[in-house]
């Protein structure tokens, strides 16, 4: 959602600082190291942690997906840049690499500091395949909004989450509830957010949550190309939905409190 990849790297360093002031010790930062060369990423990890970043959210090259071995090899030396603790971000859908849960579980007997896996394969058995043999070793967050109560009943501990961009309350409530057990109560705030939810999971994602984010009064649409404005189309379908949920929305008595 912050666009890194149409971000220079003197940018994303701005980008870090400028929240770390603004939270000013009442939250963490969490900044996402992704580059296209493993120089690059370990110079971006370093400097996010001089800017005073919390942590770091590790990904493989953008646009060179190889084997384990070369894949390993990248994000090993970007965890080992920092003592920062990171959280290894899989999405073969987005980026190609797939790393399996037994490569994540090997990575992290390797660097103490790798700490948690963002899993966006979209397939929620990896989830419990990484519960089941990294134990209590690695903690799981969910990566795909419309994966979370499924990920949370298969062990996830955490969401990195899209459309909470746009509406946050009604993200922190749904893994609350999912979290507490509540099933019954989960499942209809669920059902509510799914048409929304699932527009992360979607090419133009980046356009649809800033959309949302502008209808809500929480930002406004424009991106960087190659990111252009969503077609007339495209806006008139995301507008629908998004209006329909703002209409819809369940009462506050649905939620965790």
């Amino acid at each position: 959602m912050g666009e890194s990849a149409t971000l220079s790297n003197d940018e994303k360093v701005e980008v870090v600082t400028s929240c770390v002031e603004a939270l000013n010790g009442g939250g963490s930062v969490v900044a996402g190291v992704a580059s296209l060369s493993t120089a690059s990423a370990v110079e971006l990890a370093r400097r996010a942690h001089d800017a005073g970043a919390d942590g770091l959210m590790v990904l493989p090259p953008y646009a060179y997906s190889t084997d384990w071995h070369e894949m390993k090899e990248h994000v090993s030396r970007v965890i080992a840049a920092t003592p920062l603790p990171c959280m290894l971000y899989n999405n073969p859908v987005a980026y190609g690499t797939d790393f399996h849960p037994e490569q994540i579980v090997e990575l992290a007997g390797e660097h103490a500091n790798l700490e948690a896996v963002k899993e966006s394969s979209t397939d929620v058995r990896r989830v419990t395949e990484i519960r089941r043999i990294a134990a209590e070793r690695l903690h799981v967050l969910v990566g795909v909004d419309d994966l979370i109560v499924e990920g949370i009943a298969a062990g996830a501990s955490g969401w990195v989450a899209g459309l909470v961009n746009a509406f946050p309350e009604e993200s922190v409530d749904l893994y609350g509830l999912a979290r507490a057990g509540r099933t019954d109560e989960a499942r209809e705030l669920y059902e509510w957010f799914l048409p929304l939810l699932r527009l992360d999971t979607l090419p133009k994602l980046v356009q649809l949550i800033k959309l949302a984010q502008e209808l809500v009064g929480q930002g406004e649409w424009h991106s960087r190309p190659p990111r252009l404005a969503l077609t007339d189309a495209e806006r008139e379908e995301t507008v629908a939905i998004i209006r329909h949920a703002l209409e819809t929305r369940p009462a506050r008595a649905l939620r965790v409190g």
